[in-house]
């Protein structure tokens, strides 16, 4: 398993830094500075034009420093209300609590609102020392440099995380809301806290039903703890079989399909009103176990945490037709494999 090394820190910020984001596209961590830019500017910018209200209509003095402190105080104001208002609004309305399918992360939520904190205090710091000298502006503005430094690294390395699994979109577990049975969440649940390798979630569901948001979800989280993780349609995937495991991975990448933690293969099979398979477990078997690389490709899918996305279950297809006896045949235990139909969720 590949993590991200401090070259390879470099190497992104240097691509987000040089060059124009209209030819090159504009990736997670880019966004991320130019957010906490936005953060710096909203402490510093308030904070100027504050200090020039106080020194043209008031007394106040020193004004540059209790223009940062008033800016600063509001922004964190601004934020615990962000961050409190879903504990609170149910007490407020007389509710037990919000319900969530899968509870938020809250810790990392409040991680997030402390490091935005700091930027602002850095921002409106900075524009008082500029307005005028404080040692007390001077001591703040240190410290909150340095407790950044960490967050900072974080942050940028988790985007680092997040883009290198090539995800279609964005979508934390907590934002999936849609109806799912006990036992099918239970079933993620346990997926999600697995700290061991080899096992696999067998995501049943016709169209419409969440099943590749869900899936999403699932592996962000763990980009989000920092775990390789990749994102990986069948098709695609099917090429990928015959690649070597000594090939280097794409420039762009930073990890194979064969380092993930988590991998994530969607649209294997559509479902709904297209009833019969198009890529069959037998198929999908022919693919893998090809001469040049097959043992390989079997050994990596079996001892790899997977999340098999496609269509409905069918009932009627010929037992050796089955993925979850694809995953027996390659020497997956019982034990290891967890069956989730989102259907039947949301019929019950």
């Amino acid at each position: 398993m590949k993590f991200i090394t401090r070259k390879d820190i470099f190497e992104q910020l240097k691509k987000d830094l040089i060059g124009k984001d209209s030819y090159r596209g504009v990736t997670l961590t880019y966004s991320w500075m130019a957010n906490q830019f936005g953060h710096f500017s909203l402490g510093f910018i308030p904070t100027f034009i504050l200090y020039k209200i106080f020194v043209s209509s008031t007394s106040i003095n020193p004004p540059a420093l209790w223009a940062s402190l008033i800016v600063w105080s509001i922004w964190i104001l601004f934020e615990l209300f962000n961050f409190l208002w879903p504990l609170l609004k149910p007490a407020i309305k007389g509710q037990s609590s919000i319900k969530y399918t899968f509870k938020p992360e809250w810790g990392n939520i409040a991680f997030d609102t402390a490091t935005d904190l700091c930027f602002f205090g850095i921002g409106g710091f900075t524009a008082s020392l500029i307005c005028g000298y404080s040692s007390i502006a001077a001591y703040l503005l240190v410290i909150l440099t340095l407790l950044i430094i960490y967050p900072a690294y974080h942050w940028y390395t988790t985007k680092m995380y997040l883009q290198n699994a090539e995800y279609p979109f964005q979508h934390r577990l907590s934002q999936w809301q849609m109806n799912i049975t006990d036992s099918n969440r239970a079933a993620i649940i346990d997926f999600v806290e697995n700290t061991v390798q080899g096992k696999h979630l067998l995501l049943f569901g016709s169209k419409g039903s969440g099943k590749t948001t869900l899936s999403v979800g699932i592996a962000t989280e763990a980009s989000i703890r920092k775990n390789p993780c990749s994102y990986v349609t069948a098709v695609k995937l099917l090429c990928m079989f015959f690649e070597k495991e000594d090939q280097k991975a794409q420039k762009s990448g930073l990890w194979t399909w064969r380092d993930s933690s988590i991998l994530v293969i969607d649209d294997i099979n559509p479902g709904g009103l297209i009833k019969d398979d198009i890529l069959t477990a037998k198929l999908f078997y022919q693919l893998l176990n090809n001469l040049d690389c097959g043992p390989s490709n079997i050994k990596h899918i079996r001892e790899k945490n997977i999340i098999w996305v496609m269509g409905n279950e069918d009932p009627n297809k010929q037992l050796e037709e089955k993925w979850e006896t694809l995953l027996k045949q390659i020497g997956v235990s019982e034990s290891n494999i967890k069956i989730v139909n989102l259907d039947n969720s949301q019929k019950g």
